[in-house]
């Protein structure tokens, strides 16, 4: 018998190792790669944003070269922050993503008001999505029925959508990790390749080639910084996946791929969908930014009415899928903080069957469909809703990115992996950022989606005034803060016959 067979048939004992992890309950080691990805491009819904952005970002840059300019430069930055965040990923595999990350660098309190501004990320984008969902299935009824078009306008409709899709999200997302991912999969993959289709409709009907939208007569300076901190939107949600870091069967390893291909992917299909749509115009004759739904009218305007019909169809899809991911990452947040006694316990409960964070799951879902339902019923423009939903969805990721790039170059520095190149990486991310989160909020205060920014404000100071009462009374909340996944006896060849560490069950 050789050696190697002598250890694995008598392996000697590890000592240190407890039987249960400190996030014992959820499915962990359960997913593969491809569900890690479908996570991050679902949350990140990149249907939706690209028939969307471009009109917006058009609208502020001025041009159609700035335009794809400031997408590009969106793209730089993101990649950025995504190889800032990967520095976590490849260390720290946790439920609690980015709020982990940054509590275990910068410390509880940091990590509080990365925590809340997660919170209104994932919770404001599913509203957002949950109400885009209701405002195409107006579309698709005006579509279907042309003789009734005033039936869209009845709130009924669009209200009873979000409702019927907000229990589906629920029962998804409460129903297991593999379920929620694969049934984005499906759904987002179906959606990305009937924009893939329009987009070659139109590149078919008008030419490929138009060396005019690469002009950049009408854009300032200004307005380019500007329109760029709007496009970083368009990638926000790529970090989700490191909320399966629990999960993920090797985590060190599929999700920091899966946030850098999704980054990368998704910049590739936005900067291709914006110049589809930025060609087609031009041959129109007609101004981008003029149009609600710039996708729907070229298919319109090209004869191709049925693609724009599957179109709808597809930002539905899309919008389905994105609240789904983002769900899931929310109720793993919560779930983290209930662990840590942020929150009640009852927050860090797993259903024994599904091992999903079910009270996280049924305390969330209900609040999230509520505002986007009542909205409907109140006879207000979704499309005017869903503009301050994702104002204050995105000032809350821009947030914790920040302040996870200022957290990579202290945790690398403490454990002795600092290098040059990482630390120039983090700190130019986080000074960019810091650069954008200013600018967009001064943008975005001064326009009709200023609310926005109020409910942003607001919901940061409520975490911080929470963070600061549960400290008073409970002041061992600064060393709980940050629970991860850790290695425990069953991972560990020996571990079994080794008497478990202090403290471990």
């Amino acid at each position: 018998m050789t050696a190697l067979e002598r250890a694995i048939a008598s392996p000697p004992p590890v000592p240190g190792l407890g039987r249960r992890s400190p996030v014992e309950g959820l499915d962990r080691r359960s997913v593969g790669f491809v569900d890690v990805l479908a996570q991050s491009v679902s949350a990140m819904a990149p249907s939706a944003a690209a028939t969307l952005l471009p009109a917006l970002v058009a609208g502020v840059v001025g041009s159609p070269g700035g335009t794809l300019l400031a997408l590009g430069t969106a793209l730089l930055l993101s990649l950025l922050v995504a190889g800032s965040v990967n520095e976590f990923a490849r260390r720290i595999a946790a439920a609690g993503s980015l709020y982990t990350y940054v509590a275990r660098s910068l410390g509880a309190g940091a990590g509080m008001a990365t925590g809340t501004a997660l919170l209104l990320g994932y919770g404001f984008i599913s509203m957002f999505a949950l109400t885009g969902a209701g405002h195409t299935a107006a579309l698709l009824l005006g579509r279907a029925t042309p003789a009734s078009a005033a039936a869209p306008a009845s709130p009924l409709l669009p209200a009873a959508v979000i409702a019927v899709l907000a229990a589906v999200v629920f029962l998804v997302v409460a129903g297991g990790v593999r379920l929620s991912t694969r049934v984005t999969l499906v759904v987002e993959s179906v959606s990305v390749v009937i924009i893939l289709a329009l987009v070659v409709a139109l590149l078919v009907t008008v030419g490929p080639v138009d060396v005019g939208v690469l002009s950049l007569e009408g854009t300032s300076p200004a307005a380019f910084a500007v329109g760029a901190v709007l496009a970083v939107t368009a990638f926000v949600g790529f970090e989700t996946p490191t909320s399966l870091g629990v999960e993920a069967r090797r985590p060190y390893s599929a999700i920091p791929r899966a946030v850098r291909w999704t980054v990368l992917g998704a910049g590739g299909f936005y900067l291709l969908a914006c110049y589809s749509q930025l060609v087609g115009f031009r041959a129109l004759g007609l101004d981008i930014t003029s149009s609600d739904s710039p996708v729907d009218d070229l298919a319109s305007a090209n004869g191709v009415e049925g693609v724009g019909l599957m179109l709808d169809v597809g930002i539905a899809a899309s919008c389905l899928a994105c609240a789904i991911a983002s769900m899931m990452a929310l109720a793993r947040v919560l779930f983290s903080m209930g662990r840590e006694g942020v929150l009640p316990a009852a927050f860090g409960r797993t259903h024994p069957r599904f091992r999903t964070p079910l009270v996280a799951v049924a305390a969330s879902v209900p609040v999230v469909a509520a505002v986007p339902i009542v909205t409907a019923l109140a006879g207000v423009a979704l499309w005017d809703a869903m503009r301050v939903l994702l104002v204050a969805s995105a000032a809350g990721y821009i947030t914790a990115y920040l302040l996870a790039c200022v957290a990579v170059p202290v945790l690398l520095r403490r454990i002795g992996e600092l290098t040059a190149a990482v630390g120039l990486r983090a700190v130019s991310a986080a000074v960019l950022l810091g650069g954008a989160l200013v600018a967009y909020l001064a943008l975005e205060v001064t326009s009709e989606r200023w609310a926005g920014v109020l409910v942003f404000a607001v919901g940061m100071a409520a975490g911080g005034i929470s963070y600061a009462i549960a400290l008073s009374r409970r002041p061992w909340l600064r060393a709980t803060i940050g629970v991860y996944d850790e290695p425990v006896a069953a991972d560990v060849l020996g571990a079994g016959s080794a008497p478990a560490a202090p403290g471990g069950e």
